[in-house]
């Protein structure tokens, strides 16, 4: 594997090895890579020039900022970032008085088709690899010259589908030497991939686990996510249950509110009896409109009623705080705009 910047420490304290230097200079280059971010060797200062001219074949994956568009609401940031192949990803900065807050995608575009979302409109380009959605962090925190203290994995793609990549990416967000981020500040989004699920639940990460729920029972949800043709809300929910038996973590539910489809007290009431016994949070979302979908978001009082019949039948809910909605917030949106742009351009 050539790509440094998804190598662990001791992957690079190999790598010296074999290329006849010192296992102490591998620390020094992991920190400049997940510490100062650097995007080139030349940077690293403390390392001989001999040893940085034989890095040159270790390519160090830097992402390219394409266009930042900053919220006048609340100082959201949404990031358009370029790969080394052209291909494009977006990331959210959201401050919050309890730190910043980043979310990161996991595969540029998505192939899991839910129905409300931009991301997928295009089908999955490729996965991310661990380095790429590092530096998502790594730009902007460098951009903003803040520390990020919050990580969601919950842009563009499905965590799960990339799921090696994924693991990987933890470990070296969250182990020291690195950006060092506390598991407990780190949220992975899934659609419901049940296999992986459990193999996730038997990592024991102390991360949040935010699962795309939308509907209060299979019918509904097959409408709005594909996903649900191959696993039943029964089989998701069981997976759900085994993840916190393995990790003690809450399960967060989310739910975007679509009016007329998935927002009436019955919905509501369906909803606390399949979470019934279930340690979870449910996170409220009115839907973004996409403009090749035909949704409608729910009006803010059936989203509070929703709210109010859940808490009813003792589950937690929250109305999720709009971040950013002056400009494109939704996922997918900003990369879907550049890619029509470049293509009509043609």
């Amino acid at each position: 594997m050539t790509d440094i910047k998804s190598m662990t420490l001791e992957e690079v304290k190999a790598l010296m090895v074999s290329l006849g230097e010192k296992p102490f200079r591998a620390k020094q280059i992991y920190e400049w890579l997940h510490q100062h971010f650097a995007v080139s060797y030349d940077e690293m200062t403390n390392l001989p020039k001999s040893l940085r001219e034989k890095l040159e074949g270790y390519p160090i994956t830097a992402l390219e900022i394409l266009d930042v568009q900053i919220s006048k609401a609340d100082g959201t940031r949404k990031y358009l970032f370029r790969l080394e192949d052209g291909n494009t990803i977006e990331s959210v900065l959201m401050k919050y008085r309890h730190g910043n807050s980043v979310c990161i995608s996991s595969q540029a575009g998505c192939r899991m088709g839910c129905r409300f979302c931009a991301s997928t409109i295009g089908g999955l380009a490729r996965n991310l690899l661990p380095s790429e959605m590092l530096d998502q962090i790594y730009r902007i925190q460098a951009s903003v010259g803040e520390r990020v203290s919050n990580v969601v994995v919950m842009g563009s793609g499905e965590p799960l589908d990339n799921y090696d990549n994924l693991i990987r990416f933890i470990h070296l967000l969250t182990e020291e030497g690195g950006i060092h981020i506390s598991q407990r500040n780190l949220t992975v989004s899934t659609c419901g991939l049940v296999p992986r699920m459990y193999e996730l639940a038997d990592e024991k990460f102390q991360m949040t686990l935010a699962v795309s729920l939308h509907a209060p029972n299979d019918e509904k949800r097959r409408e709005l996510m594909p996903v649900a043709n191959k696993y039943t809300m029964e089989e998701l929910l069981r997976a759900c249950r085994y993840y916190f038996e393995k990790t003690g973590r809450r399960i967060t539910f989310e739910y975007s509110l679509v009016a007329g489809v998935n927002d009436t007290r019955e919905d509501a009431l369906e909803l606390a009896g399949r979470l019934k016994g279930l340690n979870c949070h449910v996170n409220l979302i009115p839907v973004n409109p996409v403009r090749e979908r035909s949704f409608v978001r729910s009006a803010r009082e059936a989203v509070e009623n929703f709210k109010i019949n859940l808490e009813k039948c003792g589950i937690n809910g929250t109305i999720r705080r709009e971040m950013g909605s002056d400009i494109d917030g939704a996922c997918g949106q900003l990369r879907k705009r550049y890619m029509e742009k470049t293509e009509s351009e043609k």
